[in-house]
């Protein structure tokens, strides 16, 4: 009998799979590969059910022989083990990314004379379903504990700023296909800039804690994808410590505070603001109190550093950071004005030195010219981009605004907006 190779993502089975399987088990003795929670989060949704549930799955399966883990998209290390002589898919990879992968399958096949099968792919209602299931992906417990996941997942995530449910919208939503797959935004950035000036404040913490927890909850009506917080300075230690237990509650999965102590300006001022950096001491107890205040171990508290901001150097950096770190944190944001990342991958370069684990996150807004491909190869782990919605909003808006002025109607405008019926395709339940 000959052997038969196939591999699944699949969160839920349905006719399709069940198909494909049975022209498979005509073919010979069939062997499914499980892609790893990693391999699926690296190109498509976060995986809804664990490596060991989607695997117990397909044992039960009647003409499945046995199943394996299949570690990458790449099938060569899997096709090198096994060596079927034949491997079945369905045809949709025939285009797009997985165009290449299937190219290396066909020329791995080639080494034992094995065969490619393909069939039509079966379209079916499973995205609809899956988007239902996703929603329970917005459950307070269940979207808290993602980001850590995704974390252990994928070399470096990307998060987007959000001020309001249509912008969490737009970061859940915004999908690009590239010759890798398809990119989405892994996390959403609540800004207190972005939140500040969605509201006409400065960024000064003048907006309460209560005002952006009714944002983070507007934003969380809408989407599953998991928060992280904007903490400005943490505000007082009593305080603090009864602000992550209200975001462990609400499904917050991190809270970034900075080292800085007064008045709160933006750290994009540089030394120009007058800003000063906290005791590393007072820090340390505040990051102390937060971590042990929190209820659940999946709750982040990511320590952030201005030392090179305010002119302090790298010694001073990396002395704050591995004091944060020693007191509970569970990541560093390393934050620089300057035009090139040289700082920073001097940071992290020096940083990893002693420490390889603990997450970096950068946001790159003034050396944006640097890929997070690049930021990744130098041990960074998230990239926020930090304000950038409400950046490109506010010029949109204004020029629409001086043109229905300009003219005093507003056909003019028809080319910049978008349709009341794409408006309405964004919200849910439309």
């Amino acid at each position: 009998m000959k052997s038969v190779y196939i591999c699944f993502s699949t969160d839920i089975l349905h006719n399709g799979h069940l198909n494909i399987l049975k022209k498979a088990e005509q073919l010979g003795e069939v062997t499914v590969g499980i892609l790893t929670d990693e391999a699926i989060a690296s190109y498509k949704h976060y995986p809804l059910l664990p490596l060991e549930e989607r695997k117990a799955m397909f044992e039960s399966l009647k003409g499945v022989h046995r199943v394996v883990v299949q570690e990458s998209l790449d099938y060569t290390d899997i096709l090198h083990q096994l060596k079927p002589d034949i491997v079945v898919h369905g045809d949709d990879w025939l285009v797009g990314y997985q165009a290449n992968i299937r190219q290396k399958v066909i020329e791995t096949l080639k080494e034992w004379d094995g065969e490619l099968v393909e069939y039509p792919y079966t379209v079916t209602p499973t995205e609809e379903t899956l988007s239902a299931l996703d929603q329970l992906l917005s459950l307070p417990e269940t979207r808290r504990s993602r980001l850590k996941k995704l974390l252990s997942y994928k070399p470096c995530l990307s998060a987007m700023e959000a001020h309001d449910g249509l912008t969490g919208l737009i970061v859940e939503k915004t999908r690009v296909e590239t010759p890798n797959g398809t990119r989405q935004f892994d996390a959403i950035w609540v800004s207190s800039l972005c939140d500040s000036t969605a509201k006409g404040k400065p960024d000064i913490e003048l907006v309460d804690m209560t005002s952006r927890l009714n944002t983070i909850e507007e934003i969380m009506e809408v989407t599953t994808k998991p928060i992280v917080l904007d903490g400005d300075t943490g505000g007082q230690i009593e305080h603090f410590v009864y602000n992550v237990q209200t975001m462990e509650r609400l499904g917050v999965s991190a809270v970034i505070i900075e080292d800085k102590k007064g008045l709160k300006k933006n750290s994009l001022f540089g030394t120009g603001a007058g800003q000063v950096q906290d005791d590393i001491e007072a820090f340390c107890q505040k990051i102390a109190a937060g971590k042990n205040a929190q209820k659940s171990k999946d709750f982040m508290i990511i320590a952030r550093c201005e030392s090179l901001i305010l002119g302090m150097g790298q010694e001073d950096a990396l002395k704050r950071c591995h004091a944060y770190v020693k007191a509970g944190a569970d990541g560093i944001m390393i934050h620089s004005v300057q035009k090139t990342p040289d700082e920073i991958f001097a940071f992290c370069q020096a940083f990893r030195k002693d420490d390889p684990k603990t997450p970096i996150v950068v946001v790159p807004t003034t050396y944006n010219t640097t890929t997070e491909e690049e930021l990744a190869a130098h041990g960074i782990n998230m990239v926020i981009h930090a304000n950038h919605l409400i950046r490109s909003a506010f010029p949109a808006m204004q020029k629409t605004a001086q043109t229905i002025l300009a003219h005093g109607r507003s056909y003019e405008v028809n080319d910049m907006c978008m349709s009341i019926k794409e408006i309405l395709g964004l919200l849910p339940n439309q």
